[in-house]
């Protein structure tokens, strides 16, 4: 069997692509608020890997019975290929399409414009530090490929005016993003800070922005307890995915 990861509905291979399945884009898909006033919903999945977004939030919109349709583009042509796949072996291969394509071209396409309702992203993160010497994984790690800057405002050009934006990203990463985001018209809506365990500073922030102004909803999560078992609150995010929860 190919190597992978096998969520209650579904399975990730991903032995193709530079970046494995991560904790990181689990807890996104999870976390992230869908747009469930609308009708139905166009979804954009930057860089999407192995395709485990774009899978999770498949399963989560079929669950809500909500029209939806997804598109999942990576730049890199293996790791798009096994997107296909995992795709096409899931039970929601007709709402996603996945394309191999630099996501800086694709933005560029009139009929693409103002397009997606939500748009969520695991993107590279490494600035100015050593690089990988494995080239694909280098590329899905570091900003070269999709600098940050670029990525706000590639979404602000694909977003309708009442979309949303989730990204994940390291906390120090992060802190400097929000400013940024900011000036590129997205107001922070939403924002979780993950600590491996209780004591520990936040690893990792899960954003959600918007396009319009509004007060930020802000928690915390551990992702172990004190005695490092998996928190009540971490099991019940992932419910529906992990098979030990």
């Amino acid at each position: 069997m190919n190597q992978g990861f096998r969520c209650k509905e579904f399975f990730v291979a991903h032995d193709l692509c530079a970046m494995k399945v991560s904790t990181d884009s689990l807890l996104l898909g999870a976390w992230l608020r869908l747009p469930v006033s609308a009708p139905s919903l166009r979804l954009l999945d930057i860089g999407c890997g192995s395709g485990l977004l774009s899978l999770m939030l498949a399963q989560r919109l079929a669950a809500a019975q909500m029209q939806y349709q997804i598109d999942a583009v990576e730049i890199d042509s293996m790791a798009a290929m096994q997107a296909g796949q995992n795709v096409q072996a899931s039970p929601w291969a007709p709402q996603i399409q996945v394309i191999q394509a630099d996501i800086l071209t694709y933005a560029t396409a009139d009929h693409h414009v103002a397009a997606y309702q939500l748009l969520v992203s695991n993107p590279p993160y490494f600035e100015n530090s050593l690089k990988s010497e494995e080239s694909r994984r280098a590329q899905a790690r570091h900003t070269d490929s999709l600098p940050l800057l670029s990525l706000l405002q590639v979404s602000a050009r694909l977003a309708t005016a009442s979309a949303s934006l989730a990204l994940v990203l390291p906390a120090s990463v992060a802190e400097t993003l929000v400013p940024e985001a900011l000036q590129q018209g997205w107001h922070l809506h939403r924002l979780c800070r993950v600590s491996e365990r209780e004591g520990k500073a936040a690893r990792l922030w899960l954003m959600q922005f918007k396009r319009t102004p509004g007060p930020c909803e802000s928690n915390a999560l551990l992702i172990r307890d004190a005695q490092g078992q998996y928190s009540q609150a971490y099991r019940l995010l992932l419910a529906d995915f992990y098979l030990k929860f």
